[in-house]
């Protein structure tokens, strides 16, 4: 009896362990097309320009030509510990470039759930309207966007034009290398800093001029960076908003809780993975700015807007150091993924601590007493 029931167990296991590798064959047949395009244009590229930064190759012939040698981590050290003027044009496009994240990510995405959550009221009109306008910037290329800010930034521009009738004299923003925090403590008659920031360097930069916030150049393309990227960023929201709850946002109405707790209690906590994903983009996208670069100012004025993308592909391109270069784009690489992991221990799930939980109970006898 035993014999009998077992083989049509065993026959049973065969099938279905065969469907199972015939389901993961289909599944390889339908995947390799685009394995092998990534394989070819992604991974490849990838490892071959970590050979080049570990090599020194001019760019004359194939990176793996005998004529190639392999000279460890030379060109990262020459970044780095180098002490002359790639360290310091480094340092200095990562301080440019560390500003540029610090004020454009939180403001972006401040400034694209703002327009979400008023876009998606329900009492507002032409909410159409509205989502198209302040999506509009996001579509537009980047290169006429910059073009337009070079007009409207101008020293004769519209910009100092409307400042000029509050009675401000606007400065020749992108001709302006002084960073604005400096330029604040000199309102205040601080000229230079104390000789602990003054004498100490970082990649060749000193202490002083790493807090010295980012140039009025630099403001530039900040302001146009918050402008054009935040409608991108509120269609995100605005898609997670309307996949919310009602129930929870008005059990919290019927508690008593106003507006603003319901937005800081109910709806931001829901939108803790929206909000992952969203600075997770505006910090990849933040720390590789080239475009603007490339077609506004190119590093000027003083090199207070060179950034280390535009920086690698000077490096490569126009000093003919490949290894360099490449170096400076795994270096980047490795900046944006301790950044995103940062980011990602931030916003964890964190458990109740044990003071909440202790008024939990509290509260709990109270209720069912009532």
């Amino acid at each position: 009896m035993t014999t009998t029931t077992s083989r049509p167990r065993l026959s049973a296991r065969r099938r279905a362990s065969g469907i199972r590798r015939g389901e993961a064959a289909s599944g390889w047949i339908f995947t390799a097309p685009m394995l092998i395009l990534l394989g070819l244009f992604l991974v490849i590229p990838v490892l071959m320009a970590l050979w080049v930064s570990v090599s020194d190759w001019n760019g004359n012939g194939s990176p793996l030509s005998s004529n190639v040698h392999f000279t460890g981590t030379t060109n990262y050290q020459a970044l780095l510990t180098g002490g002359g003027l790639a360290e310091q044009d480094f340092g200095t496009s990562l301080r440019n470039n560390a500003w540029y994240v610090v004020l454009v990510v939180p403001l972006q995405t401040a400034l694209a759930l703002f327009l979400a959550v008023l876009v998606n009221r329900q009492i507002l009109r032409g909410r159409g309207f509205f989502r198209t306008a302040f999506y509009f910037p996001s579509v537009t290329s980047s290169v006429a966007i910059t073009v337009l800010w070079l007009f409207l930034f101008n020293a004769s521009g519209a910009v100092n034009a409307v400042l000029a009738w509050f009675g401000v004299n606007g400065p020749n923003w992108f001709s302006e290398p002084s960073g604005i925090i400096h330029d604040l403590l000199a309102a205040f008659g601080i000229t230079t800093g104390p000789p602990a920031l003054t004498d100490n360097t970082l990649l060749g930069v000193s202490y002083w001029d790493w807090l010295g916030g980012p140039s009025v150049a630099m403001s530039a393309f900040i302001v146009m960076a918050i402008f054009t990227t935040s409608g991108t960023f509120m269609l995100v929201f605005i898609a997670a908003l309307q996949n919310l709850s009602i129930e929870v946002s008005e059990a919290a109405m019927v508690d008593g809780a106003n507006g603003w707790q319901r937005f800081w209690r109910v709806t931001l906590p829901q939108l803790r993975p929206t909000l992952f994903t969203v600075l997770t983009l505006g910090l990849i996208g933040g720390w590789q700015i080239f475009d603007q670069i490339y077609t506004g100012t190119q590093g000027g004025p003083a090199k207070t807007t060179l950034s280390p993308a535009y920086l690698s592909y000077q490096a490569a391109f126009t000093n003919q150091q490949w290894g360099q270069g490449a170096a400076i784009a795994f270096i980047l690489f490795v900046i944006i993924i301790v950044f995103t992991l940062f980011q990602r221990w931030v916003l964890r799930d964190r458990p109740v601590s044990k003071r909440r939980m202790r008024l939990y109970q509290v509260a709990q006898p109270k209720e069912s007493g009532k």
